[in-house]
């Protein structure tokens, strides 16, 4: 038995929805992963009349795919999609059946018209909470065009493809054999790498908003929604739904919820905006800001979004160290999400360079799958909470280097080590390791805001009480602010509290 009673009684609830008949065909071995999946397609099977088995080669042993009766639609898993990917196989299996997709028509039709052959492969892990998003998006491109194929594979299933393609981050997308993309994509940010994906002339018609949303986290969405609620004319345009929260895997601290991960979150926050009137668009940069007749936000395609108010919640992004060799090795044993690619380091020797709360907490996860962990603090003592410190010295194979300096990721083609200065000994000491998990914090996102508004010393965009900026009209909430606190929480609040104000705003100014 692989399906537990819980997991069980949710996919009863699930296969309801299913509207036809599915045949998953399996190519199985001797192994054990063999066995425990044969194990899966038969529960399967056996909890819905709809599911139907048969045996037959695949192009990967063990495997299975998911198809229409009597027409393959290029959905395989090469691995047991349990875990982060269990979302993955149910939606694959609702959707193959004739359950329509939750994306908009606009976005189906793009998949539709794309011309070509297309055979993607995506190398997961299944503890990588960022995976799903790509796996879901190429199985739903998979299924909608009969050019498009797509195999999930998981990593610690065919451990020798990964270590023969030097897969040290996952998600790693392979496109007609070559590699196409690594880390976390919408499938939106898909369709546009493949020159698929909305152009300047579909935004030539669109009417100025009363309110323009620019970025798409909490603070975004919680504005958004707080604007439609007022019956205005509300539009968001986002780089990627969720923002950071998408990079998060467990939060504890979200008022009335014990406990939820990242994308659960996102997924909710996305569903509570379809209830409104509201316009998103996604995958979208904003290049800059300026005010004439309306506030005018130009998109990096060409576009340019007019507004009677506008909200910047851009968020913020992970810090880099800023020293050689980072920029050159990323994706190639410098990373920044321990839960993703910590299992592509198993059994290897890591540095972890950051001694505050992330930092603590990903060398912590970490010593669980590596050989060794060195963590790397600047200053003379770690940064991050009691409790935390107090684990991480109780572990055997880590090591805590304080008060030095990292200044440089050395390797030919992937990391082989760091080199880091003793601050107060100045001396210059050199770890040989296979990866570097940089978690120094953030900054935030308001480089293309230029001198447009206020902002500190550190780039955060200056508000007062309402949330509104230095330029008339335009307002600014949660991380890319000045708040001093960046809490998913206090994100909302302040989204909040920015709707509001730009609502008055525009009571008094039109």
């Amino acid at each position: 038995m692989v399906l537990d009673a819980e997991i069980k009684a949710q996919l009863n609830e699930y296969l309801r929805l299913m509207e036809g008949d599915v045949l998953l065909k399996v190519s199985v071995g001797a192994d054990q992963v063999s066995k425990d999946m044969l194990a899966l397609v038969e529960e399967l099977s056996d909890l819905s009349s709809k599911i139907k088995v048969e045996k037959s080669p695949l192009p990967r042993t063990p495997s299975f795919s998911v198809n229409r009766v009597g027409e393959d639609t290029g959905v395989t898993f090469a691995g047991i999609p349990l875990g982060h990917e269990f979302t993955s196989l149910v939606l694959a299996l609702l959707q193959v059946s004739g359950r329509a997709p939750k994306v908009a028509q606009r976005v189906i039709d793009q998949i539709k018209n794309i011309k070509g052959e297309y055979h993607f492969e995506t190398y997961i892990s299944l503890s990588c909470h960022n995976c799903p998003d790509v796996v879901q998006a190429l199985n739903l491109m998979s299924i909608l065009n009969p050019g498009i194929t797509h195999t999930m594979i998981d990593g610690g299933a065919f451990k020798d493809e990964v270590e023969a393609k030097d897969i040290l981050a996952v998600p790693a997308v392979y496109l007609n054999g070559e590699f196409f993309e690594s880390g976390r994509m919408s499938l939106e940010e898909i369709l546009n790498k493949l020159g698929s994906g909305m152009d300047e002339s579909e935004f030539s018609d669109k009417d100025p908003y009363d309110v323009l949303i620019i970025g798409g986290g909490p603070a975004g969405v919680s504005a958004a929604i707080y604007a439609a609620r007022k019956g205005i004319r509300t539009g968001i345009v986002a780089e990627r739904f969720g923002g950071q929260v998408m990079d998060t895997l467990g939060i504890e601290n979200f008022i009335s919820v014990k406990h939820t991960e990242g994308p659960k979150l996102v997924a909710s926050l996305e569903e509570h905006v379809r209830d409104y009137d509201i316009d998103v668009m996604k995958s979208q940069n904003a290049k800059g800001l300026q005010k004439n007749q309306f506030i005018e936000v130009e998109l990096e395609n060409g576009a340019i979004l007019k507004s009677k108010a506008a909200i910047i919640s851009t968020g913020a992004r992970w810090r880099k160290l800023g020293i050689p060799g980072e920029d050159k090795f990323k994706n190639k044993g410098v990373a920044y999400c321990p839960h993703c690619d910590g299992p592509m380091f198993q059994g290897k020797d890591v540095a972890v360079i950051g001694g505050g709360n992330s930092g603590v907490e990903a060398a912590i996860d970490l010593a669980g799958i590596v050989k060794h962990v060195t963590v790397l603090e600047f200053m003379p003592e770690l940064k991050a909470d009691e409790v935390l410190q107090k684990r991480l010295y109780s572990l055997p194979n880590v090591t805590v280097l304080k008060n030095v300096e990292s200044k440089e990721i050395t390797g030919a083609d992937k990391v082989e080590g760091i080199t880091y200065t003793d601050r107060e000994r100045k001396e210059t000491h050199h770890l040989e390791l296979a990866g570097v998990f940089v978690q120094i914090g953030l900054i935030p996102n308001t480089d293309w805001l230029a001198d447009t508004v206020e902002r500190n010393s550190f780039g955060e965009i200056v508000v007062d009480r309402h949330g509104a900026t230095s330029l008339a009209g335009v307002f600014a909430a949660g991380d890319c602010t000045h708040s001093p606190y960046k809490q998913i929480i206090i994100s909302m609040g302040t989204g909040a509290t920015a709707a509001l104000g730009a609502f008055d705003y525009l009571i008094r100014n039109e």
